[in-house]
């Protein structure tokens, strides 16, 4: 788990808790960049979809829960086998730690604690939650001593598993009340106890029922009294230690009625007009428990059981003496009277000699029906008749009342009428998805619904058309039901940029930033656009595109090109011939003089050498040609004329050059 992502946001940094239905972990939301706990439950849901839709309600249910002194729930996720919480991250220890580290708290030092969980649960209860495990593991203490409880919701999510229909049941054993114990579902009155141990630990240190076994403990929340912890901290006042006897009734009906009552009387206790408060004990109505008075030693009563049956007095006969004086009658019929008198005030104030067993009917209102006929039974009970009842406040399958009323004094025997609850009035919803939403809801009857109303989303069906309702269609639904419908708001819009001038890079780009879909429907020339820019686009920029639509752009081709140009270059290359000095005759080096007179023999005609070859190299500049390459070569032996072709681009310059035997001779531009 550590280093891994789950929902896409939630990155877990490190373990922070277990416990015995979870383990806990410090994990960062990149998304909102805070710091979050996650509890990732460890039971395994596979094959239980009736229990995953259980736990998501119920966890559901607790993120509504608003208050300074319980932990906020961000999120209810579940990825593959894995289900679990988003919550609020309080950087301290639990209460437990806290108490395991500091020991027991002076009552001033308590009271604090105690004020803030006991508001933090009554709010809960407001919001017809019962947290059904309340435990110091899970309450959460920062630096200064404010707590927070958590875990609302997932002992009711758990308690429909495998586990809780055998041996054992959701909460822990130190903190569970008496009816939870055996097996009956947690109510307020529930929390109500849980709350009291709490407040014992938090004044004693200790835990006040302790065994080797877990059945051995709930045994004795069963069968024992709370402990006194006055016995071990006198200086405690009698007025807080009422408030942990009252929570801790096993009788929940002699509980506090609410968190809020506890609450008020914890705001007192300290106060002086309680100094001298007496020891909590129940105060009997004469429609409830009657108490039975002291008898004396002479009379001794091993049981009430023992008292059902009086053996019959013998009287026995003496002889008959001999017949006395007469005396008076009526001091005897005096005696019989008042004796007749005193044996009805005895059998009036001691119910039961003579006839069955009478107990007082205790408050099931809200009880599932099976829990509700286990304490029924368990108080005496055991003809209970169930009658089924419409209600839009009490929760199908759940006990409205009985009849007689809780809190009357009835015979065992006697027939009790358990009204169960049918639920809300139901109907079917109907399916309004595509038609819409103004017509729909004007004609939907208000009174049939709790609330009506809607949220938009974006779509790609008309504006105002319904797109999503919930409850589905088909549903059955209570009366007074949350109905929200989806509505459209039409394809979602963004504004689009001015592409003009995007080049390649630029567009892909916008393309892969903006979710829309960029074609380049041709290529033009341009002569101000750079060659792959955009030139022009449809819709025009900065006016609204639905997103994720399409644009189609136009991009340059660069300037559009002329023809190429052609020209001919008449060139005249002059061949300039080398000059030789001729060379003396004999007769001139040998000087002879003559008479005169020549021989005959020479013209006077110097005879002329042949022309030397000159090696002509001619070099051009155009489109296809370089200056530095030669173009053209060849030798000449007299002047000559050539042509040199040139092909130039529209404004393109040409350029020649001309070498004889390695020397320029010429070198001219050409356009």
């Amino acid at each position: 788990m550590i280093g891994s992502r789950i929902g896409g946001r939630y990155e877990i940094v490190r373990n922070i808790g277990d416990g015995g239905m979870s383990k806990v972990y410090l994990a960062h939301d990149v998304i909102l960049d805070r710091d979050v706990a996650i509890k990732v439950l460890n039971y395994d849901f596979a094959n239980e979809e009736a229990l995953k839709r259980r736990f998501k309600r119920e966890a559901l249910s607790a993120t509504s829960l608003t208050h300074p002194h319980i932990v906020d729930i961000f999120d209810v996720g579940e990825e593959g086998e894995l289900h679990y919480l988003v919550m609020e991250y309080i950087e301290g220890q639990t209460l437990k730690k806290f108490i395991q580290d500091n020991g027991a708290l002076t009552p001033k030092q308590a009271l604090p604690i105690m004020q803030q969980i006991v508001s933090a649960i009554a709010n809960a209860h407001h919001n017809g939650i019962v947290h059904r495990d309340v435990k110091p593991q899970n309450i959460l203490m920062d630096s200064d001593e404010n707590v927070k409880i958590t875990d609302f919701g997932i002992a009711m999510a758990l308690s429909a598993t495998a586990h809780t229909k055998t041996n054992s049941v959701i909460g822990t054993v130190h903190y569970l009340s008496p009816e939870q114990a055996r097996g009956g579902m947690a109510t307020k009155k529930s929390d109500i106890y849980s709350l009291g141990i709490v407040l014992y630990e938090l004044l004693s240190g200790e835990l006040p029922f302790t065994a080797d076994t877990a059945v051995a403990i709930a045994l004795k929340h069963l069968q024992e009294e709370t402990p006194s912890v006055r016995m071990v901290f006198p200086s405690i006042p009698q007025s807080l230690e009422n408030v942990i006897l009252k929570a801790t009734m096993k009788d929940a009906t002699y509980r506090y009625d609410s968190a809020d009552e506890m609450y008020d009387d914890l705001l007192t206790v300290l106060s002086p007009e309680r100094a001298n408060e007496k020891r909590f004990a129940i105060v009997f109505d004469d429609d409830r428990t009657r108490a039975i008075p002291i008898v004396s030693e002479t009379t001794k009563f091993d049981s009430v059981e023992a008292t059902k049956k009086i053996e019959p007095v013998t009287i026995e006969q003496s002889p008959s003496p001999t017949p006395p004086k007469k005396r008076k009658k009526w001091p005897f019929i005096v005696g019989g009277i008042a004796g007749i008198a005193i044996l009805i005030l005895l059998l009036s104030l001691i119910p039961g000699i003579f006839g069955p067993k009478k107990a007082v009917i205790p408050t099931v209102a809200g009880m599932e029906e099976t829990e509700a006929r286990d304490v029924l039974s368990s108080t005496g009970f055991n003809t209970v008749v169930t009658e089924e009842q419409q209600s839009d406040d009490v929760d199908e399958g759940e006990a409205i009342k009985t009849i007689p009323e809780a809190g009357k004094k009835r015979g065992v025997d006697s027939e009790i009428t358990l009204y169960i609850s049918t639920g809300k009035e139901k109907s079917t919803l109907a399916d309004y998805i595509g038609e819409n939403a103004d017509k729909v809801m004007a004609s939907l009857d208000d009174t049939l619904f709790k609330s009506i109303d809607s949220i938009e989303e974006f779509s790609d069906k008309p504006e105002g058309t319904i797109i999503g309702q919930e409850p589905d269609s088909g549903e059955v639904i209570l009366s007074e039901t949350d109905l929200l419908f989806t509505v459209s708001k039409g394809q979602e819009k963004q504004i689009l940029d001015d592409l003009r001038g995007y080049d390649k890079d630029r567009l892909e780009d916008y393309e892969e930033s903006s979710g829309l879909t960029i074609n380049t429907v041709r290529e033009d020339y341009s002569s101000t656009v750079p060659k792959g820019s955009v030139i022009s686009q449809t819709p025009n920029g900065k006016t609204e595109i639905v997103k994720g639509g399409k644009v189609e752009v136009v991009v340059s081709k660069g300037p559009e090109k002329k023809p190429d140009k052609f020209v001919v270059k008449k060139v005249t290359i002059e061949y300039v011939p080398e000059v030789i000095e001729p060379s003396p005759s004999p007769s001139d080096e040998d000087g002879d003089e003559g008479d005169g007179e020549d021989d005959g023999d020479n013209s006077g005609v110097v005879e002329q050498p042949a022309p030397v070859p000159q090696l002509i190299k001619i070099y051009i500049q155009d489109k296809n040609n370089k200056i530095t390459d030669v173009f053209d070569e060849f030798s000449i032996t007299e002047t000559t004329e050539r042509s040199i072709s040139f092909n130039l681009e529209e404004g393109q310059t040409g350029s020649y050059k001309v070498t004889r035997d390695s020397k320029p001779i010429i070198a001219e531009l050409v356009n």
